[in-house]
């Protein structure tokens, strides 16, 4: 016969407790069948696997050894425990979220921190779309909570979080900083303009350009390491690049106008808020009072 997951997990209590008496008592178990079972999987493994040190059992070194390969498969199973209970109270498995790639990552993030810590069992699956997509992604229906920036028609749907503002900026060597302030249109459009548009958007054969020489990226990160490497100048995000500008490596164009755009993103539900269930309730209320 072979050992099995109720003795591993009686060998991690009595290390974790220090003993056979806390441990069987945390199991509501006799001392004896604890202790009679630890011997049977020592019998069957063949290796011994505790020592009694004073009044306090230890692992020897082979128990050491084995325990550390078992914990990842007894924590996996502490977790489909935790999840099946969770299930059983009537908690929600799974959560979809769609969120436009420009919300600020830093607040995102302490969203799903916090949400994580009241809500364990519940899985956010997440999704990062462009502007150009949110409209598509809307309308089809099939996310619980949309964070993104919708089209003039759709925005009474919504509710404003928040502005994200984005700023003109280029590599503090590129020629556009050496020329005579303030920059018109007349001059940014000699020099390629870096543009964050979707794949669709990339393959669209009349797409219309404002500068003589565009170089399109499908993500923030990119554009902002190609304006970081002095490929080009572009519009960032301000809250991403802050550590470039604090550290002089971007700096803002002396633009004559228009050197901060501000995009509005919007909330969106698939449902009327008051009939919310209390997971989804829970994340929209994080998502209003971090923004």
């Amino acid at each position: 016969m072979k050992t099995t997951l109720e003795q591993w997990q009686l060998l991690q209590a009595v290390v974790s407790y220090g003993s056979f008496a806390r441990a069987a008592e945390a199991f509501n178990r006799s001392q004896s069948s604890l202790s009679y079972q630890l011997t049977l999987m020592q019998e069957r493994l063949g290796v011994t696997l505790l020592t009694i040190v004073g009044r306090k059992a230890e692992l020897t070194a082979s128990g050491q050894q084995l325990l550390a390969q078992a914990l990842p498969l007894l924590q996996g199973f502490e977790k489909l425990e935790n999840r099946s209970r969770a299930l059983q109270r009537g908690e929600r498995a799974r959560l979809d979220l769609v969120v436009d790639s420009i919300f600020p990552k830093t607040r995102l993030f302490t969203v799903l921190r916090r949400f994580q810590q009241v809500y364990p069992s519940t899985q956010i699956h997440l999704t990062e779309v462009l502007r150009s997509e949110s409209c598509a992604v809307l309308q089809q229906q099939q996310a619980d909570v949309y964070i993104i920036t919708p089209s003039a028609e759709m925005i009474r749907q919504g509710k404003l979080l928040l502005e994200v503002n984005f700023v003109a900026v280029a590599q503090r060597e590129h020629p556009l900083l050496a020329l005579p302030a303030p920059l018109g249109q007349d001059v940014l459009v000699r020099y390629p303009l870096i543009e964050i548009v979707s794949r669709e958007q990339q393959q669209l054969p009349y797409r219309q350009v404002s500068a003589a020489e565009n170089w399109t990226f499908t993500t923030i990160e990119t554009a902002i390491e190609a304006v970081t490497q002095g490929v080009g100048y572009g519009w960032l995000p301000e809250e991403r690049i802050q550590a470039q500008l604090a550290s002089g490596e971007l700096q803002v164009l002396p633009l004559k106008y228009g050197v901060r755009r501000a995009t509005p993103v919007y909330l969106f539900l698939n449902q009327d808020e008051a009939q919310l269930d209390n997971e989804t309730a829970l994340l929209v209320r994080l998502i209003q009072d971090k923004v």
